[in-house]
């Protein structure tokens, strides 16, 4: 590592922030465009029928789901980087709570997989009636649900971790820590709205997650083109190696 990208966070954080807008994009592809026009809300039937006419499409989610979070690694690394001069110790447990997410919402993709294999006309979905290939769809379906907003949870309080460090920086705006911070609150209000009201989860959805778009969004876009105040983060890190 050359002295001086030791020095400066900046060319880590204009990636890192290149990378969270991709993020973003699949995160809005997997969602909005795959599973929200291929799964029809109450209706099991329609939604097999539409994934076995598209399961191109279906995969498409999949591997851009995936490939989202191979990307959160890169960009966990630099907002560790970046916040390790505020508190290691907070810095570090935000980076393994959103380590956590990110295994958890892999691993989730797994439910994702079964409707397609059911439904592909291989051997697999030949042992099941319609109605049950259709039971089994929906259940897979919402099993990935429940694992995703599990999977929040973790990022919920890393983004609450990062938004308290960012506001007491110093080198990074401190509405844009609060606005990190009401990002986590709106996952951790999804997440446990979901596993304890259901009903009261799907009549917030989706505006609950509204300030952690925005919250997310301007994080990124910061990095991208302001970057740090870096005589600051400087001072910050010297006091922090003392």
């Amino acid at each position: 590592m050359t002295p001086s990208l030791e020095r400066s966070p900046q060319p880590y954080l204009r990636i890192a922030g290149l990378l969270y807008l991709a993020i973003i994009a699949l995160g809005l592809f997997g969602e909005a465009v795959v599973r929200g026009s291929l799964v029809v809300a109450g209706d099991a039937a329609a939604t097999a029928a539409r994934i076995a006419a598209e399961p191109l499409l279906w995969r498409a989610g999949i591997a851009g789901d995936l490939l989202m979070h191979v990307l959160d690694l890169p960009v966990i690394l630099a907002l560790y980087y970046l916040l390790r001069p505020v508190s290691r110790p907070l810095a570090l447990l935000a980076t393994w709570f959103n380590l956590i997410q990110t295994a958890v919402l892999a691993a989730n993709k797994l439910n994702l997989l079964l409707p397609v294999l059911l439904l592909e006309g291989s051997g697999i979905g030949q042992a099941f009636s319609a109605a049950q290939l259709q039971s089994l769809t929906r259940l897979a379906i919402n099993l990935h649900a429940y694992g995703f907003g599990i999977g929040l949870i973790f990022f919920g309080i890393a983004c609450l971790l990062r938004g308290w460090l960012i506001a007491r920086s110093g080198f990074l705006p401190r509405p844009l820590g609060l606005l990190l911070l009401l990002a986590g609150l709106s996952y951790l209000l999804n997440s446990f709205a979901l596993l304890l009201a259901p009903k009261l989860a799907a009549a917030m959805f989706p505006a609950i997650l509204l300030p952690a778009f925005i919250g997310e969004l301007a994080l990124a876009l910061w990095l991208i083109v302001k970057g740090v105040d870096l005589p600051q983060w400087a001072r910050r890190r010297a006091d922090a190696l003392a």
